[in-house]
């Protein structure tokens, strides 16, 4: 399977804006055909939380349909990285899936909200954690944060995920929790991950992607740099199995103690 890893910088709170870009590099990487395009977390509106009731899609519209529209031009499956979202009256974190017909077949709202940046204030969290197929790869999500909880991505695993895509916005001075925990939760879970992370500066926070593919050894076939990039990574998916056969911590795992 191809990856393409858009990792791309965001204006605060500038919709149309980062729709315009979003959709720009997404032409870029369908030429290079790849399975499956991811963008980073929030590239609809950023972290522009006080205004983001007024500024987010409604219901996946317009920002995070019109990467559907897409997906169903170049026939790619595309993970539209996640968007702020509203539902009723509440905002949510959202990650829209799309198949290579253009067919929304999943969506995850953030359940781990960011205690550091006071997200819950202004936006609600999901309940529900996010497994889908893409060409026939059972896969999971999980959104930035959510790296640092490895309860979700063992449970996601254990659903039958052979990849992690993690859409995100991870700024400096966290590049070495970064860099140790997609490694640590592709090891632990002997599967792939694929952490999209965005670049630029934002008021006092740098973003400085460093997007990583990491396999199930934990070996890196990915690391982005700090500037805007579209690269395509294939996956032996394969491996996953081979892994988990020779090193059978799946089979040894003892389940009632856990609890």
């Amino acid at each position: 399977m191809k990856i393409a890893v858009i990792q791309m910088d965001i204006s605060f709170g500038k919709p149309v804006e980062n729709l315009k870009k979003a959709e720009e590099m997404v032409r870029k990487a369908a030429q290079k055909r790849p399975d499956v395009i991811i963008l980073p977390e929030m590239w609809n509106t950023s972290y522009d939380l006080k205004n983001v009731s007024a500024i987010a899609d409604r219901a996946g519209s317009p920002n995070a349909k019109k990467i559907g529209e897409l997906a169903k031009e170049f026939g790619i499956n595309i993970i539209a990285g996640s968007v702020a979202d509203k539902s009723g009256d509440k905002v949510y974190n959202t990650s829209y899936i799309f198949n290579r017909q253009g067919d929304q077949i999943a969506k995850y709202s953030k359940i781990h909200l960011f205690g550091l940046m006071n997200e819950g204030e202004y936006l609600e969290r999901g309940n529900e954690r996010c497994i889908f197929e893409l060409d026939g790869i059972t896969c999971g999500l999980m959104i930035c944060y959510e790296l640092r909880f490895p309860e979700l991505s063992r449970a996601l695993a254990l659903d039958g995920a052979q990849i992690i895509f993690v859409p995100a916005q991870w700024p400096h001075p966290r590049m070495h929790p970064w860099l140790i925990l997609t490694q640590a939760r592709a090891i632990e879970n002997q599967l792939f991950l694929v952490a999209v992370n965005r670049v630029g500066k934002e008021d006092k926070a740098e973003f400085f992607g460093h997007s990583m593919v990491v396999d199930p050894l934990g070996d890196v076939i990915y690391e982005g740099g700090e500037q805007e990039e579209i690269k395509i990574v294939e996956l032996d998916l394969n491996k996953v199995e081979e892994v988990r056969n020779k090193m059978t911590c799946f089979a040894d795992r003892v389940e009632e103690v856990y609890k």
